[in-house]
């Protein structure tokens, strides 16, 4: 398998909720819900850089498609890491974060690798982390 990630899709409860967090609260660019015509179809595709999608689908349309039992949510099993250019930049996407509706688990701090970092959940308990690694820095 090459490595190849073109999608990231999170499993959520209220479609139109997580579609509000995502694109008024957090400006990602999306054409919004689609899909709406099928069973188990309505997804949103939100754009993260090139080649990069978020997909928010409901829970039971993910078990219906997989196969797999419905199951709770368990927020700790994975994280999202959303690297930027620097301090204040994290900062202020945990303030966006926040005033959209996002509940911070750990405000952002001194990390001790030599970063910077914070981390928030979204509406649907999805932890997404923050961070500022200046052996990583996004290139924009």
């Amino acid at each position: 398998m090459k490595p190849r990630i073109s999608v990231l899709t999170l499993g959520v409860s209220d479609l139109e909720r997580a579609v509000a967090f995502y694109r008024d609260g957090l400006g990602l660019k999306t054409e919004g819900i689609v899909g709406r015509e099928f069973e188990h179809g309505a997804v949103a595709f939100f754009d993260l850089q090139s080649q990069l999608k978020l997909a928010v689908w409901a829970r039971g349309d993910i078990a219906h498609d997989t196969g797999l039992p419905a199951a709770v949510p368990s927020p700790g099993n994975i994280t999202i890491g959303h690297n930027v250019g620097g301090r204040d930049q994290v900062d202020a996407v945990m303030a966006e974060a926040q005033k959209a509706g996002a509940s911070i688990v750990k405000p952002a701090e001194d990390t001790f690798w030599g970063g910077y970092a914070g981390y928030f959940q979204d509406p649907d308990g999805h932890v997404w982390e923050i961070v500022w690694n200046p052996a990583f820095a996004p290139e924009d």
